[in-house]
C-alpha cells in the first residue's frame, strides 16, 4: 500500500545585499563585537534596502527554488508563505508572490507562527498535498525584521536580520516507509501563556501601529532547549527513527548557544549541525530554508539524507520535522 508524500524537489534563498556587521552596530548602540559574539555567535546580518519588501525577497527565493527543482512556476498550485512581517496587513504577501510569478490558478496564503513559521508552513502544505487537494507547492519563509526592531535596544537589535528561503514540494505516491523521500512527520506545539516573553508591542486591533519587537532574552533561552527536544523526540517516535539516523540537524538560527545546547541534549554531533546564524543572524521563519539552501549549495546535503528541522518562536510556538532529502 502506497502513501502520498510531500517530496522536496529543490530549494532556494535570497539575502539582501547590505551587510550590517557587529562593528557597524557598535557605532550606533552600546555594544561590541565581543559582547554580541560571546552571547549569540552572530558576526553579521543582512538588512533589506529601502523599498525591498518581504514579498520581493520571497519571489527571489521562490524563483531560485523553482530553478533548482527544474520545474516551471505554472506547475505550482499552492503557495504557503511563513512571515511575521508581511508587506501589508492584508492582502497576504503570498498573493503578491503568486502574481509576480505569473500564477493565476491554485491558492496562496500567509501563515504566522513567528520563528517556527517555516515548520508550521511545511505542516500546512504537507497536509494539503497529502489530502489530494493540491499537487505541487512552494513553501517560503521570508522576513524583514529590521522594520520592527527598536534600534536603541541592544538586547534585540543585534539579533535579527532579513532574508528569504523557499522549497518546492511535490506530491508523490511512495512505499510508506521511513526510507521514503519527503516529509516523514511534522510535530507542532504552542503555549500562549508565554506571549509576554517574546512579542511585538503593536498591531492593527490593539494600537493601530506596527510596533517593535520586545523580548525577555533569559526566559526565552531557558525554555528553548527543553521545548525543542520534546517535539524532536516525538518526531523520532512517530517515524521509528533515532538520533543516529539523522544526517543533518538544521535548526532555527536564533542563537548559537541555543543551537549547541539543543544538539548536546539530543546527542547530535557538532559535525552534523548546519549553522548560518554567524552570517545571517536570526531571520525568523526564513532561517531554516536559508540554512537548508546553504548546505545544499555546498553539497553537504545529498539525496536520501535524513534532515531534522526544529524551531521555536514567539507565542510560544515550536515544532520539528523529519524530512528525507
Amino acid at each position: 500500500m502506497t502513501v502520498r508524500r510531500s517530496v522536496m524537489l529543490g530549494c532556494g534563498s535570497y539575502l539582501p545585499s547590505r551587510i550590517l556587521t557587529n562593528a557597524d552596530l557598535a557605532r550606533t548602540v552600546d555594544t561590541s563585537d565581543e559582547w554580541i559574539v560571546q552571547r549569540t555567535g552572530i558576526h553579521e546580518r543582512h538588512i533589506a534596502a529601502p523599498g525591498e519588501t518581504t514579498s520581493h525577497m520571497a519571489v527571489h527565493a521562490a524563483r531560485a527554488a523553482l530553478s533548482h527543482a527544474r520545474v516551471d512556476a505554472q506547475s505550482i498550485d499552492l503557495i504557503v508563505l511563513a512571515t511575521s512581517t508581511p508587506d501589508n496587513t492584508f492582502p497576504a504577501s503570498a498573493v503578491s508572490v503568486q502574481a509576480d510569478l505569473g500564477i493565476t490558478h491554485g491558492a496562496a496564503f500567509d501563515l504566522q507562527a513567528v520563528c517556527s513559521g517555516f515548520v508550521f508552513a511545511l505542516a500546512a502544505a504537507d497536509g494539503l498535498l497529502r489530502s489530494g487537494a493540491f499537487s505541487r507547492a512552494l513553501v517560503i519563509g521570508a522576513e524583514t525584521f529590521s522594520r520592527i526592531l527598536d534600534w536603541t535596544d541592544r538586547g534585540t537589535c543585534v539579533l535579527f536580520g532579513d532574508g528569504a528561503g523557499a522549497v518546492v514540494l511535490d506530491a508523490q505516491e511512495l512505499a510508506g516507509t521511513r526510507k521514503d523521500r519527503g516529509i516523514l512527520t511534522v510535530r507542532l506545539r504552542s503555549d500562549g501563556r508565554h506571549k509576554s516573553k517574546l512579542y511585538v508591542d503593536g498591531g492593527p486591533s490593539s494600537t493601530g501601529t506596527v510596533g517593535h519587537l520586545r523580548m525577555e532574552g533569559r526566559e526565552v533561552f531557558r525554555h528553548a532547549v527543553a521545548m525543542i527536544t520534546d517535539v524532536v523526540e516525538e518526531a523520532f517516535k512517530a517515524t521509528g527513527t533515532t538520533v543516529a539516523d539523522v544526517d543533518w540537524f538544521i535548526p532555527h538560527q536564533a542563537n548559537k548557544r541555543i543551537i549547541d545546547g539543543s544538539a548536546h541534549k539530543l546527542g547530535i554531533a557538532p559535525g552534523k549541525i548546519v549553522t548560518t546564524v554567524d552570517r545571517h543572524g536570526n531571520t525568523s521563519s526564513a532561517s531554516i530554508p536559508l540554512a537548508l539552501a546553504d548546505a545544499v549549495a555546498d553539497r553537504r546535503i545529498k539525496r536520501d539524507d535524513l534532515l531534522l528541522f526544529e524551531a521555536m518562536g514567539g507565542g510560544f510556538t515550536w515544532g520539528a520535522a523529519l524530512v528525507r532529502w
